[in-house]
């Protein structure tokens, strides 16, 4: 019987240091325009592997809590180690890449992401399962493909937030944040998407809060790249 106490006991204290740990709600899995990226003031430049696809890349995949605020660096031990992913390296420099100054491999951005936003989630994700899995998800939107067959192209034209916004949730089936910056003309382009995603990290949901940013306006230009 003691023992059976004992067995039982040790459960309910890992389920409870597991809850613990989860100190977040859901997450955003944010992709990023690299034309509107480029087309600012600051410019960009492009990774040491070269000029990234036209398409959205992975911003970030970023713990939040349901009141809008979110955990960041939560364990200063877990550095990024390349070698923990080497088998995503591609994956990565193809979907998530870095396009700032000066020229390098990603690896600065990738540290960044997942010190500052994977370690707050280690209770679902290794770092391997953190970036595998925003690859994932990234690849199951097909957030372009959406865009361009409601006739919303990136060619340097304009579009309302009603198009933009109509456009992914039919083609994804889910309804994004649409987050702006300016060119140097100052003009509001399509610059991020924000898309919500379950505590488990692997289904899609709608958003419980969106983030707290300017609007974008309603006439928002979709920039080449």
């Amino acid at each position: 019987m003691a023992a059976r106490l004992s067995v039982a006991l040790l459960l309910v204290l890992a389920v409870a240091g597991r809850a613990a740990a989860q100190d977040y709600d859901f997450f955003y899995l944010v992709l990023q325009w690299p034309g509107s990226y480029c087309d600012t003031k600051q410019s960009c430049c492009y990774p040491t592997s070269g000029k990234p696809a036209a398409d959205f890349g992975i911003h970030g995949l970023w713990p939040n809590r349901d009141d809008g605020s979110y955990p960041q660096n939560c364990d200063p031990n877990a550095d990024f180690d390349p070698s923990k992913v080497s088998d995503l390296l591609s994956s990565l420099r193809a979907k998530w890449p870095t396009l700032a100054c000066p020229s390098n491999d990603g690896t600065t951005f990738w540290s960044h992401e997942w010190e500052k936003h994977g370690t707050c989630a280690a209770d679902v994700f290794d770092e391997h399962g953190y970036f595998q899995s925003a690859l994932r998800l990234r690849d199951r939107l097909r957030a372009l493909s959406a865009l361009t067959a409601a006739g919303v192209n990136p060619d340097g034209g304009y579009y309302t937030l009603a198009q933009i916004k109509d456009a992914i949730s039919q083609g994804t089936g889910f309804e994004p944040y649409v987050e702006c910056n300016t060119d140097e003309a100052g003009n509001s382009q399509l610059y991020q998407l924000y898309f919500c995603v379950n505590a488990a990290g692997d289904s899609f949901i709608e958003c419980p809060v969106f983030p707290n940013s300017k609007p974008c306006g309603n006439r928002i230009e979709f920039p080449a790249f």
